[in-house]
């Protein structure tokens, strides 16, 4: 297997449906596994997602999991997530279902380096950038 760098995303409790809403936008095939199923006994976590995993057919890996116990879920502005690449008809229809419930930071517009670029926020306050490169002579 080679090694992959992927988005390990954490939420304060809605993993799950923050993982199933990734899903409808990107397909895939989703798996998620329960504090309860790897042995906490705890009824407060029994239905929280430990680790989920969506692999897309398009090679894109994205992870999350809920608020480990003992931790404590601090949303940052450090990180996004980004979409990069020349099928300009699915990452336009990937920033739709993304700012759909989110906000627009940047309009996905030409830019001046000559892409198309912008970035958003989701419902579940990740932040993105999509990028459409345009050909170079």
């Amino acid at each position: 297997m080679r090694s992959r760098l992927n988005p390990y995303l954490n939420f304060p409790g809605s993993s799950r449906t923050a993982m199933e809403f990734y899903q409808r936008v990107f397909g895939g095939k989703l798996t998620m596994s329960t504090f309860a199923e790897f042995g906490n006994d705890d009824p407060a976590l029994a239905d929280k997602i430990m680790h989920a995993l969506l692999e897309t057919d398009d090679g894109f890996t994205l992870m999350a999991s809920d608020t480990a116990p003992g931790m404590d879920h601090h949303p940052g502005n450090d990180i996004a997530i980004c979409l990069s690449g020349d099928d300009a008809g699915q990452l336009r229809a990937w920033w739709t279902a993304l700012v759909e419930g989110g906000t627009v930071s940047v309009p996905l517009e030409r830019q001046m380096w000559g892409d198309e670029f912008g970035t958003c926020t989701d419902p579940y306050g990740v932040a993105w950038m999509v990028n459409i490169t345009t050909p170079r002579d």
